[in-house]
């Protein structure tokens, strides 16, 4: 299945991978790596996690306090949000299509 980054999803993880490299060099880019790890799991098994609405689900990172929140749609998962978990929750759905 493809899938595709909401352009603010896309933003904040940027601001994620420059905050964590700002912290310890090679930090970001493992940040990225679970990241990329998450959507893989995402991709495999699209409806293995909770809904957190009626069209959006969330799954947790294994190592950084993160969640990815995404939509499945005819043939495509659309991230939503890479959202820090203590961060305002709710504050993605405005995205929401």
């Amino acid at each position: 299945m493809k899938y595709a980054f909401h352009p603010s999803a896309k933003m904040e993880l940027n601001e994620a991978i420059h905050y964590y490299e700002s912290c310890r060099i090679g930090l970001g880019a493992e940040f990225a790596k679970e990241i990329r790890s998450t959507v893989r799991r995402i991709n495999e098994f699209p409806e293995a996690w909770s809904p957190l609405t009626e069209n959006t689900r969330r799954c947790l990172t294994r190592r950084f306090p993160y969640g990815v929140i995404y939509q499945i749609t005819n043939d495509q998962i659309l991230i939503i949000a890479v959202t820090q978990l203590n961060r305002k929750p709710d504050y993605w759905k405005s995205r929401i299509q």
